[in-house]
């Protein structure tokens, strides 16, 4: 019974994280337009499928490059969040090379991996308010 509640209680606290990061695309649409394409990639891949990042890279470093270019809207300008802006944008970069490069799937997914690490970093900086 304790393992029930357990696993009922995380999911709820991870459903409303989600709803907090949702909040957060809306109000920053750059980091929206960049979810929308990690989010088409990177699930794909963890299943296997590389094939959408594949195509999609050259896009994926575009929303980080937009992304890195815009305005943080107030109440996210908080000390961490310009690095892991950045940090974002050199990692997609990255990936997008190695892309091109045509390098090994594993080496690929290790990259893409790293971006999506990036992204979560951001969205935690951003639901992590102290107002």
């Amino acid at each position: 019974m304790t393992k029930k509640l357990l696993v009922l209680t995380l999911g709820i606290v991870l459903f409303s994280l989600n709803l907090k990061a949702q909040g957060s695309f809306e109000k920053w649409p750059a980091l929206k337009n960049f979810h929308t394409v990690i989010s088409q990639t990177f699930h794909p891949a963890e299943e296997g499928n590389l094939s959408p990042v594949k195509k999609r890279s050259g896009e994926l470093l575009q929303k980080a490059v937009l992304l890195h270019q815009s305005d943080i809207p107030v109440g996210f300008s908080r000390p961490g969040i310009i690095p892991a802006v950045h940090k974002l944008y050199l990692a997609s970069a990255a990936l997008d090379k190695l892309v091109k490069r045509k390098v090994e799937d594993k080496l690929i997914l290790a990259g893409l991996k790293q971006v999506h690490d990036c992204f979560h970093t951001i969205v935690g900086i951003c639901s992590d308010k102290k107002d």
